[in-house]
């Protein structure tokens, strides 16, 4: 690990008389699940007057050039505005096919060479622990990054556009949809906790939210 590495948009930088390229950054906020859990839309649910899906979309704009967010094909979801971001919905093309083929839906629309993939009941992102992870793919012969827990997630995940896009609509085509499947076929690297939680000590960016218990509290008074 050498630190961590910020990837703060696309275009060139002046450093002395070079230029270095910095890639560009397509987020991905998956949105399309059906909340069977939680009992209603959890991602419309109001958290201190806005969707919960707010948060997530906020975090990754704060690393991203672009968020695309990955709705059902018959959902009414309105992303909010985000200042400094471009925020485009995106379609599912496989009805109730699971995160993948959202995944594989939001990959086919980005614009970007790395992605970072969110879900969009993750309302306590950290940008910090996101940009460590996209730095991540800057290292040789990597695919993908993810965050080591004990339990393990897959997301949030910085994934390399093109290797995973091919991986993702092979698995889709042998019926496999899991996004754990989908990092088994990629060279993919686990930041260890001690690492990231340097950045998030209480490791709310693993947080998800998957009944209403779950939501975050109101101050007691």
């Amino acid at each position: 690990m050498r630190g961590e590495r910020h990837f703060r948009g696309a275009g060139n930088q002046a450093c002395g008389d070079r230029h270095v390229v910095t890639p560009r950054v397509s987020a991905i906020v998956l949105a399309g699940g059906r909340s069977t859990r939680f009992g209603g839309d959890k991602l419309a649910h109001p958290v201190d007057g806005q969707p919960l899906v707010r948060f997530a979309i906020d975090a990754v704009a704060r690393v991203a050039d672009e968020v695309l967010v990955v709705v059902a094909a018959d959902r009414v979801l309105e992303p909010p505005p985000t200042d400094g971001a471009r925020i485009r919905l995106v379609r599912d093309t496989l009805a109730d096919a699971g995160p993948l083929a959202g995944l594989r839906d939001g990959a086919a629309a980005a614009t970007g060479t790395h992605l970072l993939v969110v879900a969009g009941d993750m309302p306590s992102l950290q940008p910090g622990v996101l940009r460590l992870l996209l730095a991540e793919l800057a290292e040789p012969e990597r695919d993908a990054a993810v965050l080591g827990a004990d339990r393990g997630q897959p997301l949030p995940a910085a994934l390399a556009r093109d290797a995973t896009l091919d991986a993702a609509t092979a698995l889709i085509a042998c019926d496999r949809r899991s996004l754990v499947a989908l990092l088994g076929e990629l060279r993919t690297v686990t930041i260890p906790a001690e690492t990231w939680r340097r950045l998030d000590p209480d490791g709310a960016t693993l947080r998800d939210i998957d009944t209403p218990a779950d939501l975050p509290q109101p101050p007691a008074r």
